[in-house]
């Protein structure tokens, strides 16, 4: 595994480059700047606190829990016209309706998921569920996905995620409803259900697991510490996972998180979507090909200031990771599970 190799990921259909030696080139790129650590809990100029004007007008309420509105700059919009016929096969067009919630987790600006109570989190996994399962409906994708710092593009420093409903299957989507169908067809067990069973009795790149879930860095990773959040009993979409579930995953989330933000002590950026079976007019369809998943892909590869650029040979190519998917999951393993923050001085 120290040698550069290729690796296959089946859920995307492509391969990976390992080159595992590089990690160890001498770095005097672009240096990240570490993320406030002085975030105020309320701020009545940040549009995602209780009692704050957004850019629209509207005031937010006092909430005290989770809190979900209308995204003020929606990428989607639910009466968008046809953008009329194609003359030529090289130039298509076609139609793209949805909506874009936006989905606070907490009322204060200073806490993120893993400094967040079990209790909290599983109220963030309930309202996750009945937003998949009411926007899912109607449409045939929901995709959940919280962009978690600046260097992930997020724009305010405040616990919070997006929900966007679409009126088709995005490219992501579409690609892992073929694979898995495939999976199923020629093996008989759903891709995603065997995978998990397989790194439950492996080991070598499991990171946490409980009861319900594990956590692997997955063998076909391209981001340095990108993770998988598996469940071990077929499960098709998150509205389907019943409280014991709901529980355990707030509580293997949290352990996760800690992990992430005790590598570099930092709070660790990423960007991290759930991916389950497609909704709306697929609800009458068997999607039992289908296994409910999270990927986690964090940026950071040797420091809170050095990240990976997938540049390059990566968008040209395909892509390339420094370090071998076994030694990022036994340095995560590793980590302790009380966060940085919250460890006796």
């Amino acid at each position: 595994a120290e040698h550069q190799h290729t690796r296959y990921n089946p859920l995307r259909d492509d391969w990976v480059l390992v080159s595992a030696h590089r990690v160890k080139r001498p770095w005097q790129g672009q240096l990240e700047k570490p993320p406030p650590e002085d975030v105020p809990r309320w701020d009545p100029n940040n549009p995602l606190c209780p009692g704050a004007a957004r850019a629209n007008g509207e005031v937010n309420p006092q909430y005290e829990g989770t809190f979900v509105f209308p995204n003020d700059f929606p990428a989607l919009q639910p009466d968008a016209p046809e953008p009329g016929d194609s003359d030529h096969p090289l130039f298509q067009a076609a139609a793209a309706r949805g909506v874009c919630k936006v989905m606070c987790f907490h009322p204060w600006s200073d806490l993120t998921l893993p400094l967040m109570s079990l209790a909290e989190i599983r109220a963030v996994i309930d309202t996750w569920a009945e937003l998949a399962a009411e926007l899912g409906a109607s449409y045939p994708w929901v995709q959940i996905f919280e962009n978690k710092g600046a260097m992930m593009g997020c724009s305010n420093p405040h616990p919070h995620c997006q929900v966007w409903a679409s009126s088709f299957l995005p490219n992501e989507a579409h690609l892992e409803d073929r694979t898995q169908r495939q999976h199923l067809t020629q093996h008989g067990v759903p891709m995603l259900l065997e995978y998990a069973e397989q790194e439950a009795r492996r080991k070598e790149r499991l990171v946490v697991e409980n009861t319900d879930w594990l956590v692997v860095v997955p063998y076909w990773a391209t981001w340095p510490y990108q993770t998988l959040l598996l469940p071990r009993r077929h499960v098709c979409r998150l509205q389907d996972l019943c409280k014991g579930e709901r529980d355990s995953l707030a509580s293997i989330m949290q352990r996760l998180l800690i992990k992430y933000d005790n590598l570099f002590e930092v709070s660790f950026p990423y960007s991290m979507g759930w991916h389950g079976a497609p909704t709306g007019p697929y609800l009458e369809e068997d999607c039992g090909h289908w296994q409910l998943h999270a990927h986690y892909y964090p940026p950071l590869l040797r420091s809170a200031s050095v990240r990976k650029f997938m540049v390059g040979y990566e968008m040209l190519a395909q892509a390339q990771r420094d370090l071998t998917p076994e030694q990022a999951a036994e340095r995560l393993r590793s980590l302790p599970e009380v966060h940085y923050k919250r460890r006796a001085k």
